[in-house]
């Protein structure tokens, strides 16, 4: 079992920029894809970025490539979205995921789960 939680999360207002942290325990984090999907009001979970292990292979939603990063600390067993130029429409509740093996920007493929950090941005 693989306990993830997050933070970093609040109230910014647009153009502000944020960085989110995951720790997470109870797992060989160094060995774990990790990654980032958010969840707006009414709207499905949706993949954010994501980074392999040893932080080679790294892939952001087409959509919201440069302003994310995603990045990990193996040492410090935490994975980071650091978030830049904040939108209204990034308002969210922003997960954390891990699972064993290769990256994937499907939410399925994830075994664990944190319990999220909402993200508010406003005018």
């Amino acid at each position: 079992q693989v306990r993830l939680v997050e933070s970093g999360g609040g109230l910014v207002q647009t153009g502000d920029s944020l960085r989110l942290s995951c720790a997470a325990s109870g797992r060989a984090f160094s060995s774990s894809a990790m990654a980032w999907f958010r969840q707006a009001p009414g709207k499905e979970r949706e993949f954010v970025a994501a980074i392999s292990w040893s932080g080679g292979t790294i892939h952001y939603a087409d959509s919201l490539q440069g302003r994310f990063t995603i990045s990990r600390d193996n040492a410090k067993n935490t994975v980071y979205l650091q978030v830049n130029n904040l939108k209204l429409e990034d308002t969210a509740v922003y997960y954390c995921a891990g699972r064993d093996g290769v990256t994937s920007k499907k939410s399925y493929d994830y075994d664990d789960w944190g319990q999220g950090t909402q993200v508010t941005v406003s005018s």
